[in-house]
């Protein structure tokens, strides 16, 4: 699946297996439009985002480190094209698959397996990410697959957030609107 335009500078990527799209991305793109339009009276154009699964077939998620079939080594080169030819300015990506996958297409190491990115340390992650933002490169920002159908939804908050009672949506929308309204004129994703 993938909608949208390649050339935009904002790309999110979902692991297939789990259709999670306006569960988590809709939460936190209202935080993100209310903090810009707040700040800077614009809002962003939801169509000038490009939006795609990771892979096509859901069936060849490795789930270890080291099961990563020939498919999915293909998928992840043939992402890597398209991701070097346009290079997005923000990578968003939904999981531990989906981060992993962008790591590899990135070849950024240590390998690790899906299971490695616990909920505090893609929280980790995403906070080295808006630390170390680089409008001249592409960001990889990684979020949650999953906060509400979880059991532990509080915890996941917490654990990602690391800040006791912080809301998830909030959190990462208000970060992320931060780097927006920071780098405006170099993000052609208004509307006008």
């Amino acid at each position: 699946m993938e909608s949208g335009g390649r050339t935009n500078p904002i790309w999110l990527l979902f692991d297939p297996r789990h259709p999670i799209r306006h569960d988590i991305w809709t939460p936190i793109l209202d935080e993100v439009q209310d903090k810009v339009y707040r700040q800077i009276h614009r809002r962003v154009d939801t169509s000038k985002i490009l939006i795609r699964n990771a892979i096509n077939n859901s069936l060849l998620v490795p789930n270890t480190l080291n099961w990563w079939a020939d498919e999915v080594v293909a998928e992840i080169e043939l992402f890597r094209e398209i991701a070097l030819e346009h290079k997005p300015k923000i990578l968003i990506s939904f999981g531990a698959f989906a981060y992993e996958f962008v790591r590899r297409v990135y070849r950024t190491k240590p390998k690790k397996g899906p299971k490695h990115w616990g909920t505090s340390i893609l929280g980790d992650e995403f906070r080295s990410s808006i630390e170390n933002f680089d409008i001249n490169t592409t960001n990889s920002i990684p979020l949650l697959r999953r906060v509400i159908a979880s059991g532990n939804y509080i915890e996941a908050h917490n654990y990602f957030c690391q800040n006791q009672g912080e809301n998830y949506f909030n959190f990462v929308g208000i970060k992320i609107a931060e780097k927006i309204i920071e780098h405006k004129d170099d993000l052609q994703i208004w509307i006008k």
